[in-house]
């Protein structure tokens, strides 16, 4: 089956341009230094034939000798100066786009992210960002050359005896033109698909990883090595299709090249036949001739990783046009406090999906009131959470916040008010005073330690070494799921919203730590709209409301 692309050649070719304007001093550096170097490596050929042409006479030039030197002189200077100003700018353009990929992923998420493999991501992010690095480095430098030594070429062809010139043109068309653009556009399946069986290869390895623990408890070790090795196979059977395109497109040229050096001694034996002859220009042109080939045979070379990179472009477009699933209003508002929360009317259907998971569904949390959600998994009560913070907006009905639509406020303004506390704390990889700090920008000391306090966890974490600057890259593995719970907790606390949801806050706790769960929210969240989402009854003690969800309904409890 045919593979369709989401953009043209020529479409990511004008966006990688447009993404290279910020760095366009160094490329243009760079390409002026290919340029020279290249006509200075058909100079040191063609005055170096001069030169031994007219020693030879014994009538050496002056001219040929300084031009030869000089020439000998700029390649090295000129290479080097492409390199170091074409990697300077490319590097710069790359670490420009992560951040951008990840402005990018900040807007479309959580909702996007939610049918995506985390590991292809970071495949993007990291690895198919790095393969344009061939793009900026080593491409827009040869689509000049490729146009300016063959000119050159014939110009210097022509000068001698238009004849030559004439057998190198279509030479040069299709060495420079048609087989590079042949070759991009018949390769374009296999690079992507390389590029894209790599990403699911990533992914499923940092999926195992991460999920080595239950994979060895299981005894599913033989099933995910099968796995791999079946992927493995996959991206090693694309690097081979890859590399037969690639020996393609080196033999093809070779082809063309041997018969322009063929048709260069035919044409000068034909001339000397005829008794018009030119050594001078037969050696000169042959000379010339070689080293521009030996610069645009390069080109096949830039085509065959092209398609890694236009492969790795396309993925990479593909998340910056993504629509995100909810936009901010042009002007939007901002609140200063949160006193109700209505739900009017709301219906909801994540996409794809056949059925609505929620349905006309309405209810009322007043200001500082303590509320449970209740029902089975999968009902919907993560979906309400989820509309109230504005990952998803209503197919139907509003979400009020004061009175006012969730969709005309501010998302900076919604989640400064609302905190949510998830069943897994994240913790990032830096220390623990940091990790509780993320819920405070500028936090000082004493203000993670009374959250820590706060929260029952300021024991514990005086019991480790470094205590608050102890690393949970080194920790958090052995950190059970009620610590964990905890420093999400302390973070809250830290924050001070006026909002806290909590979406199954006590699924990995034992009946002793959801007690002291929820002993904290009755001491330390007084004051504060609490929202509890579970399916046991027993974590909702603390509610003074509790509404039952059924059939995509809400249910207050009487």
């Amino acid at each position: 089956m045919k593979t369709r692309f989401r953009y043209s050649l020529k479409e990511m070719t004008v966006r990688l341009f447009a993404l290279a304007k910020p760095i366009r001093f160094y490329l243009v550096i760079s390409t002026l230094a290919s340029i020279f170097g290249n006509l200075a490596h058909m100079g040191l050929m063609g005055f170096g034939a001069l030169w031994i042409l007219s020693a030879y006479e014994k009538n050496p030039s002056s001219l040929y000798v300084i031009c030869t030197i000089i020439s000998a002189i700029l390649i090295p200077v000129c290479r080097y100066l492409e390199g170091v100003f074409s990697h300077i700018g490319a590097y710069g353009i790359l670490a420009k786009m992560r951040v951008h990929l990840f402005e990018i992923l900040e807007k479309i998420s959580p909702a996007w992210l939610i049918d995506q493999k985390k590991g292809d991501i970071l495949n993007i992010a990291v690895s198919d960002i790095e393969t344009l690095e061939f793009f900026f480095a080593h491409t827009i430098g040869p689509m000049f050359t490729v146009i300016i030594l063959p000119v050159t070429t014939l110009a210097v062809a022509a000068h001698y005896n238009p004849l030559f010139a004439w057998i190198l043109l279509p030479i040069y068309i299709m060495i420079s033109i048609v087989i590079p653009l042949c070759g991009l556009k018949a390769g374009r399946t296999v690079g992507m698909r390389y590029r894209k069986s790599l990403g699911s290869l990533k992914s499923l390895v940092l999926e195992s990883v991460y999920g080595i623990r239950d994979i060895q408890i299981y005894g599913a070790g033989k099933e995910k090595t099968e796995e791999i090795m079946k992927q493995n196979e996959e991206v090693s059977d694309s690097a081979h299709w890859m590399t037969m395109h690639r020996e393609v497109l080196n033999a093809l040229p070779n082809f063309f090249v041997s018969a322009a050096r063929i048709l260069i001694i035919a044409i000068a034996a034909k001339l000397k036949a005829e008794g018009i002859g030119d050594p001078t220009g037969t050696i000169v042109v042959s000379f010339v001739a070689a080293a521009s080939f030996s610069s645009t045979f390069s080109l096949t070379f830039v085509v065959s990783h092209l398609l890694e990179a236009y492969a790795a472009a396309e993925r990479f477009f593909i998340i910056e046009d993504t629509v995100p699933a909810v936009k901010e209003t042009e002007h939007p508002s901002d609140i200063d406090e949160i006193h109700d929360i209505i739900f009017d009317d709301v219906t909801f259907s994540y996409p794809g999906a056949k059925e609505s998971v929620l349905k006309n569904a309405s209810f009322r949390i007043s200001e500082k009131e303590k509320i449970g959600i209740y029902g089975e998994s999968g009902i919907g009560k993560s979906t309400l959470m989820r509309l109230l913070l504005r990952f998803y907006d209503p197919e139907k009905g509003s979400v009020l916040i004061n009175h006012t639509d969730a969709k005309k406020i501010s998302f900076s303004s919604l989640h400064e008010h609302i905190a949510l506390l998830e069943q897994e704390t994240y913790l990032f990889d830096t220390t623990i005073a940091e990790n509780i700090a993320f819920g405070k920008s500028g936090a000082t000391m004493d203000e993670i330690q009374t959250a820590a306090k706060r929260a029952g966890i300021a024991d514990f974490i005086e019991t480790l070494p470094d205590g608050y600057e102890t690393e949970m890259g080194q920790m958090a593995a052995r950190l059970s799921g009620g610590e964990r719970q905890r420093i999400g907790i302390a973070r809250v606390l830290l924050r001070n919203p006026d909002v806290i949801l909590m979406d199954e806050p006590t699924s990995s706790l034992d009946v002793f730590h959801e007690k002291e769960l929820l002993e904290t929210i009755r001491n330390e969240y007084h004051g504060k709209t609490v929202i509890i989402i579970s399916h046991r009854m027993s974590t909702l003690g603390e509610c003074e409301r509790i509404f039952c969800m059924s059939d995509g309904k809400v249910y207050e409890q009487i």
